[in-house]
């Protein structure tokens, strides 16, 4: 006989580790089916070469919410910080770099800066509430979604007068135009717009993107308010903590578990069918996997309408961005920098023009000849990453193209290069310190953690796919068009980034309708 669940949850992602926690604290008999061989999904720490530890996707934490590191007791769980507190810093080709909240500002643009980020900082508020609401839906007669409309609108209009215009004003607006009304400084500029597009398929004159700024400021709000963190141990200790905490409240998790594909009786979702052949039967499935990836692979079109499949198809879920990382011998130094600011982010993004100029390649499917990046030393941090006196850099990369001309493996090695002259320009002598190097493309990113695409976000944070949209009409309540079918990842509202909150709000979905 087939084994039985309350409720699968596909994926040992953070989001479907986070699903699955809440609803075995509720008391549900819970199952997660991980395919690959550990947990954590793109939120995850392994060697990239030997005795070289790296969190290999996502790379920093700023946006897991303070609500529910508390209900789960991540810390409880084995979750500890390297970092809570990491700086960012705009490095300068003339080496006069410059350290978000520093004094090294003009006068003017000093002043600028501390107005700009408290008004931020209270628009990012009124948001921060959207962010763990299930989105209601339009034209409907049902009270649940008039009263959470209702709620919405008083968030705006709570910022008072003058504040909801300019907040209304902005948010549809590009990153370039705003930063060029309230600041002189390039440098400045540069850093406050790669911010706004990060993980992207945008440039910072690209429509909406204040939206995604403002959506990042909301969740890190949301997370304390906090600057990025670094955990203990990588990424990988994250999900790890949320693991525990499943775990510990009753779930099963198995890895090395590929599900095949959702099973389906009477328009039902009824469980799963493992590769192995094995099916395991529930009373609802959740899916932490993208939505390309749930509905046309596992799922299967034959379950859907051909409105809703059109739809799924035209989400736009191709990545933009690359991972680097390096084994060193030593730790590098950079130019103008002290000891402090290895410990962290550091910025090549040295003026909106340099990031726009970069992303326009990736319009005609190449990569960009001068890419804006992030960098970490997460050894400075956290020593136990490398072996002896080693150390790894870590790098996200704008713009690498999920379909580029030509394809990967022709590319790879001279994007590489390409990356590794860009940061040595700030570190002279980097090349000599490398013992290994790897390049995760979008491809990569895809074939490693199962996105389809390679976008870590699993679709594009965008106006068209956002809220109540998101992903798709049909399937923006975390709820299938099939019964028993739910979605909870980073394709779901609110979105991507290390939060929990996608897997938090389906699991209430989930109890809500049992």
């Amino acid at each position: 006989m087939a084994a039985s669940f309350d409720h699968i949850v596909i994926g040992g992602g953070h989001n479907g580790l986070t699903c699955a926690a809440y609803l075995a604290k509720a008391g549900k008999r819970v199952l997660v089916l991980e395919a690959a061989g550990r947990l954590g999904g793109a939120s995850v720490t392994r060697e990239f070469a030997p005795g070289f530890r790296v969190s290999a996707c996502a790379h920093l934490l700023g946006q897991m919410q303070s609500a529910i590191v508390a209900d789960l007791g991540l810390a409880r769980h084995g979750l500890r910080f390297a970092s809570r507190a990491m700086p960012t810093t705009a490095l300068s080709p003339d080496g006069q770099s410059l350290t978000l909240g520093d004094t090294q500002l003009s006068a003017a643009d000093a002043e600028a800066y501390s107005a700009f980020a408290a008004r931020m900082r209270r628009f990012a508020d009124s948001l921060t509430p959207i962010l763990g609401m299930t989105p209601p839906r339009l034209g409907t007669d049902a009270w649940s979604d008039r009263r959470d409309l209702l709620k919405l609108a008083w968030q705006v209009r709570r910022l008072g007068r003058t504040d909801m215009r300019e907040l209304l004003r902005i948010i549809g607006m590009n990153a370039y135009d705003l930063m060029d009304e309230h600041f002189e400084s390039a440098l400045l500029k540069g850093a406050l717009g790669f911010d706004a597009v990060l993980g992207t398929n945008f440039g910072p004159r690209s429509p909406g993107t204040v939206l995604t700024l403002l959506y990042r400021l909301a969740a890190e709000q949301g997370a304390g308010g906090a600057l990025a963190m670094q955990p203990e141990g990588g990424m990988g200790a994250v999900s790890d903590a949320i693991a525990a905490a499943a775990e510990s409240a009753g779930a099963e998790i198995r890895v090395n578990a590929p599900v095949e594909r959702i099973t389906v009786a009477d328009d039902r979702a009824t469980g799963v069918l493992l590769a192995s052949g094995e099916t395991i039967s529930a009373a609802a499935v959740i899916s932490s996997a993208d939505p390309h990836t749930t509905f046309m692979s596992l799922l299967g079109s034959e379950y859907l309408d051909t409105g809703f499949v059109r739809r799924i198809s035209h989400f736009r879920h191709k990545g933009l961005a690359a991972k680097l990382h390096l084994a060193l011998d030593a730790l590098p130094g950079f130019t103008g920098l002290d000891a402090a600011a290895l410990g962290g982010r550091l910025l090549i993004a040295p003026s909106l023009d340099y990031i726009e100029h970069a992303y326009n390649h990736s319009k005609y499917r190449e990569f960009s000849e001068a890419p804006a990046i992030e960098i970490t030393l997460p050894t400075v941090n956290d020593p136990g990453l490398a072996p002896g006196t080693n150390h790894v850099l870590s790098a996200v990369v704008q713009y690498a193209p999920y379909d580029l001309a030509g394809g990967w493996d022709a590319g790879r090695a001279r994007f590489t290069d390409i990356v590794i002259d860009a940061i040595e320009r700030h570190a002279p002598g980097l090349r000599r310190m490398i013992r290994a190097a790897e390049l995760l493309t979008p491809v990569d990113i895809e074939r490693e953690f199962r996105i389809a695409g390679g976008h870590w976000h699993h679709g594009d944070l965008a106006f068209d796919q956002f809220f109540m949209v998101r992903p798709v009409p049909g399937a923006s309540q975390y709820r299938a068009p099939v019964e028993g079918l739910y979605i909870c990842g980073a394709g779901s509202h609110p979105g991507g980034g290390v939060m929990g909150l996608a897997g938090r709000n389906a699991a209430q979905q989930v109890l809500k309708a049992a």
